[in-house]
């Protein structure tokens, strides 16, 4: 069964960091193109980051030299690390194995000014 769990979200000062994690099962994290979303109270969710199985990564340009896609082959695990947050980051964090459309449960983080 094809599983994702994310953790690490939590609440954070605006400037600080966060580094998110999304543990798969049932598939190799290597093999698939995983993804980061989020979703802001009141608004739709919205890409932010994609990680090949080659290696390659792009970002939304919202976070791009801030955020950080990342994986662990060794331990099935996609991160995100998050540098110099914001408020604006506030939102619930989604991973997803985009071949799939597999999606994590999300997890919240608040970055407060």
């Amino acid at each position: 069964q094809v599983q994702l769990v994310e953790s690490g979200g939590g609440l954070v000062q605006s400037g600080g960091s966060l580094r998110l994690t999304c543990a798969g099962s049932g598939f190799p994290v290597s093999d698939e193109i995983m993804t980061w979303h989020r979703q802001a109270p009141g608004k739709a969710r919205e890409w932010i980051a994609t990680l090949f199985p080659g290696g390659a990564t792009f970002y939304d340009d919202s976070v791009k030299g801030r955020f950080t896609i990342s994986r662990d082959d060794a331990k099935n695990t996609l991160y995100l690390q998050m540098n110099s947050l914001k408020p604006e980051d506030t939102a619930v964090y989604y991973c997803q194995n985009h071949d799939s459309n597999t999606w994590g449960q999300g997890t919240q983080v608040t970055v407060s000014s």
